[in-house]
């Protein structure tokens, strides 16, 4: 090939690398001829539980306007999301998981010249939406792998246009207060806008995390995402949110692809965010699941982030590459996250007791080995 196709793209997508998810099943199965069934994953933040039972009737009752464009207007999940959130209808953007809302911010705000402020070991899609769209990435280093929320302000230039906050964080599972971010809000410009990333929210107990939603009707620069992926079970079917003032979630829908979230997501996600047993019940499993991992980490003198999230990120105080590699031969899939500057850590999803129990077994034999 005499072009270098490379060199013509925008030079922020030039130092990119594309996205790596969790590695799925099938391909470890083939990879190493295992049968799928004996492989655990506990790479991607999934629900373990599967999705609600009331969710799958929702799709099965779609399959039959398999030739109909989904409701490209999102009317029916507005008004649920509208009603349960105390903001209006016009306030609600709907996106292809919430990643798709952080995209919509990107392509509405940045361009080049501007920038966006975001912490060290923050969700790879932050450099990906401001790259993209040739914006530069203010980076600011974390503190014990969380947010430092008053240099990430005092990074704010005339420049900037977008922060990106996630509470709790991924990969790292830490998370901030009440206070820390009301005093962060407090001090951002008007005319920047801040992006609330909340996929882990509904894993929080009682009020040891803010809502968001609490902070929308005094700040109006303020945008909170969340999503369907992870409590609720949906992660397939890609159907996240933002909730903001109306005039960003007009912005954000002048530029949302038509059909976005299609006929079987605005449904599941419709009657999952009903199912209120459901949703106590991943908690249940997560809460378990933590204090089961946590356990099992320090049986073996294993060090961890603390998480409010669905997850725990590992610190085995080394390389973790061998670590993982050697957890894959035994059949189990977790998350490397060198990539994200944490190459000492993995990442492991909460499982159902029996998965988190084999990960733990795998992970016994792969250290004494």
């Amino acid at each position: 090939m005499s072009c270098d196709f490379i060199a013509l793209a925008q030079p922020g997508v030039q130092k990119l690398s594309p996205y790596v998810p969790g590695k799925p099943v099938d391909e470890l199965a083939r990879e190493l001829n295992m049968d799928p069934a004996s492989i655990v994953k506990l790479a991607s933040n999934e629900n373990p539980l599967g999705p609600s039972p009331k969710a799958l009737a929702a799709i099965r009752a779609e399959l039959d306007e398999l030739t109909r464009y989904p409701d490209g207007n999102g009317f029916t999940l507005k008004t649920l999301l509208a009603e349960r959130c105390g903001v209006s209808t016009a306030q609600v953007t709907l996106g292809n998981g919430s990643n798709d809302i952080l995209e919509l911010v990107a392509r509405a705000y940045l361009a080049p010249g501007l920038n966006a402020v975001f912490s060290e070991h923050a969700f790879a899609v932050y450099p990906i939406a401001t790259q993209a769209v040739g914006a530069q990435a203010k980076v600011v280093p974390a503190v014990d792998f969380g947010h430092d929320l008053p240099a990430m302000l005092a990074a704010i230039d005339a420049n900037t246009r977008v922060v990106f906050i996630a509470n709790p964080n991924n990969p790292t599972g830490t998370w901030f207060d009440t206070q820390a971010l009301r005093d962060f809000l407090a001090g951002v410009p008007e005319n920047v806008l801040v992006v609330l990333d909340e996929a882990y929210i509904e894993y929080a107990d009682g009020d040891e995390l803010p809502d968001g939603l609490d902070f929308l009707a005094d700040h109006v620069n303020l945008l909170v995402s969340r999503t369907f992926s992870k409590a609720y079970g949906l992660a397939s079917l890609r159907v996240g949110y933002g909730l903001s003032s109306a005039q960003i979630a007009d912005v954000l829908n002048r530029v949302r692809q038509p059909f976005n979230v299609n006929s079987f997501a605005l449904a599941a996600a419709c009657a999952a965010f009903d199912d209120a047993d459901y949703l106590a019940r991943s908690r249940e499993i997560n809460a378990a699941g933590m204090l089961q991992l946590q356990a099992g980490c320090r049986e073996l003198g294993l060090g961890w982030i603390p998480s409010k999230a669905n997850f725990l990120a590992i610190d085995f105080g080394r390389d973790t590459a061998s670590i993982n590699q050697g957890l894959l031969r035994e059949g189990v899939i977790v998350r490397p996250v060198a990539g994200y500057g944490m190459p000492n850590h993995l990442r492991v999803s909460i499982g159902l007791p029996a998965e988190n129990a084999r990960f733990l077994e795998a992970l016994r034999k792969v250290l004494s080995a």
